[in-house]
């Protein structure tokens, strides 16, 4: 018989039979926590300026995928199955051109006070951007690629009085 959670077995995320459970967090008091995560789109430069110009045929890139990013996020509990739905209080997508020119650099940042973290909202806020910037610049850069994806920080505080 595996354990639920310890050190034999770090995964919370499985009962004593090791089938899949979602965490019951209700023991758990509610603080605010905060998770930042990064990820990126490699495209080519020239594809850059058409995003850059508002020139890509489908609409702006970078506002469209900040809406979808954060759409995504408050979603995450219907995306993945074992993820509590979550009522984020604040989720931002910010996007950074570095010198280099060949790529979009994503972060996404979500809030909340409550018994468990939002570290997939970010995450999900992220992957979801830069699935929107793949889809609306895909048909004049094949050989765009999404990638590092990962979680930045997360922080957990008692909530403001």
């Amino acid at each position: 018989m595996l354990p639920t959670c310890g050190p034999l077995n770090p995964f919370s995320h499985l009962d004593a039979r090791g089938e899949a459970r979602m965490v019951d967090v209700s023991a758990k008091p509610p603080l605010l926590r905060v998770a930042i995560a990064r990820g990126e789109i490699l495209l080519a430069s020239a594809t850059l300026d058409l995003v850059e110009q508002d020139r890509v045929a489908k609409g702006n890139v970078l506002a469209t995928a900040r809406i979808a990013g954060i759409q995504a996020a408050k979603r995450t509990g219907d995306l993945i199955p074992l993820c509590h739905p979550l009522p984020i209080t604040h989720c931002s997508v910010d996007f950074d051109i570095p010198a280099s020119r060949d790529r979009i650099v994503i972060t996404g940042s979500a809030t909340i006070t409550a018994s468990t973290g939002v570290e997939m909202e970010a995450l999900t806020a992220v992957s979801v951007a830069a699935l929107t910037i793949y889809d609306m610049c895909k048909a004049a850069d094949k050989s765009m690629v999404i990638g590092d994806i990962r979680l930045v920080s997360k922080t957990k505080q008692a909530p403001p009085a």
